[in-house]
């Protein structure tokens, strides 16, 4: 948006790790004690809102915290600019009036990342179609592109074994632990296969005791948080995701499939709009350990079928999600709302 000459602040907490990635970027971003909804976080809120809302044509909410805050800054008097709220997952909101006056009434205008999750407002929280849109989260397809697997695994200095790969936070509803599951009934079978478990949180430490308890270790290497994304997907054979709980689109399952990998996943939230089964991949049932070991079997062993479903989600990718679609659409959402 900022190479679009528009003008943009990121409000957020302090521990929060978007606050140092941000200051990075040189974006401006202004630290806001808004962990929680509470009476000091509605104060803060409300002293910074009187003293800039007049510098901001739109607010941009992403989360239900966030959202409430600014919702009820407005209804003490607080000024303003006219609120769009991003909804990037498909935890229920339920139908009651406080919430009917959330997303109707102070609400400008709902962003889902998913046609899913609009149809899910409309049909569980009845907030009309016309109320919403939506728009999934773009990438930058010149950034995420197939790279040389040989000299990406090189320059991180992964084996030669073939590998099967996850970049996810590490929330149990990620699914590792059905991910392990999967993984150690594959070893028989596929030996000389690794998989990468990319990422942190509050589940590695246990994972990492699962893996070693159960003599995974060898098969399983937890590499943390990484910054060079493309190039560790480009050192992959083959993604995979279980999730069973609350998503949109998740943007590893786009990036994979961007790096022409073939994907694994469950149809949970709106993942069933990029993994379109037996073309780019391969969608199983949620919490089903079976299923997902199956599933990775199949393009474990089967070279082919991986390059297939491989190019068939890159052509996807390039077509579908590249984020001057999701500023294009965003811009005409804030242009939609915003006071003239």
């Amino acid at each position: 948006m900022r190479s679009r000459g528009h003008h943009v602040s990121l409000l957020t907490t302090p521990a929060a790790s978007i606050y140092e990635a941000a200051r990075r970027r040189a974006i401006p971003t202004v630290s806001l004690a808004i962990e929680r909804k509470s009476v000091s976080a509605l104060a803060a809120t409300r002293h910074w809102l009187s003293r800039h809302a007049g510098e901001f044509d739109v607010i941009n909410t992403h989360s239900s915290t966030d959202a409430w805050l600014i919702a009820a800054a407005s209804l003490l008097g607080t000024p303003v600019p006219p609120v769009v709220r991003t909804r990037h997952v498909s935890t229920p909101v339920g139908n009651n009036l406080a919430t009917r006056w959330l997303y109707m009434r102070a609400t400008a205008h709902i962003v889902t990342t998913g046609e899913a999750l609009r149809q899910q407002l409309a049909r569980e929280s009845a907030i009309p179609l016309e109320h919403t849109t939506s728009v999934r989260t773009g990438i930058d397809l010149s950034v995420y592109a197939p790279r040389p697997r040989a000299a990406c695994r090189a320059a991180l200095g992964i084996d030669e074994r073939p590998a099967v790969g996850i970049l996810a936070t590490l929330r149990d509803w990620k699914g590792h632990d059905y991910l392990l599951d999967a993984w150690a009934g594959l070893g028989d079978r596929f030996p000389n296969w690794q998989l990468l478990v990319i990422g942190d949180g509050p589940q590695r430490a246990r994972l990492e005791r699962r893996s070693v308890d159960e003599a995974l270790s060898r098969r399983v290497r937890f590499v943390g948080n990484q910054d060079d994304v493309p190039t560790w997907l480009s050192s992959l054979d083959l993604f995979v995701l279980p999730s069973y709980g609350d998503e949109g689109v998740p943007q590893a399952i786009m990036q994979a499939m961007a790096c022409g990998l073939p994907v694994v996943s469950t149809p949970v939230g709106a993942i069933a709009e990029a993994v379109q089964h037996e073309r780019t991949g391969i969608v199983v049932e949620p919490r089903n350990a079976s299923a997902l070991a199956e599933a990775l079997a199949r393009l474990m062993g089967t070279p082919s079928l991986r390059q297939r479903m491989g190019e068939a989600g890159r052509r996807y990718a390039q077509e579908n999600f590249g984020i001057d679609d999701m500023l294009d659409k965003m811009e005409r959402v804030f242009r939609s709302v915003s006071l003239p």
